[in-house]
């Protein structure tokens, strides 16, 4: 009989994810998570999936260019939300660590 993935809901977020490279965010314990930009019925959405990726090979970056599309930092809020460098608040749709490898989707919450 086959075994069924371990799927946790996590309710301990990352403190700080802060830009590394072009499609890399690094949180306050070192880690690094890709993301993917993602866009529902006009909801931004970003996922991230923590994979450990040796620092030699994240190309370091500041561009304006992904300073634009994506935030440069998020600082976690009260209410399970991020707060990025623009003031933009972000909900985290879900924390989940499945099979050893933990995902969040945030979503930008409309301030207007």
């Amino acid at each position: 009989m086959a075994e069924l993935p371990s799927n946790v809901h996590l309710t301990s977020h990352p403190i700080r994810l802060m830009i590394r490279g072009p499609s890399v965010y690094e949180d306050e314990k070192k880690r690094t998570w890709l993301h993917l930009i993602m866009e529902t019925g006009g909801v931004l959405q970003v996922r991230l999936r923590q994979e450990d990726i040796p620092s030699g090979h994240i190309t370091l970056t500041t561009s304006p260019l992904t300073s634009r599309t994506m935030p440069f930092i998020w600082t976690l809020s009260p209410g399970d939300q991020y707060l990025d460098f623009m003031c933009r608040l972000w909900r985290i749709v879900h924390h989940i660590k499945e099979d050893g490898v933990e995902e969040m989707i945030l979503e930008q919450i409309d301030n207007s």
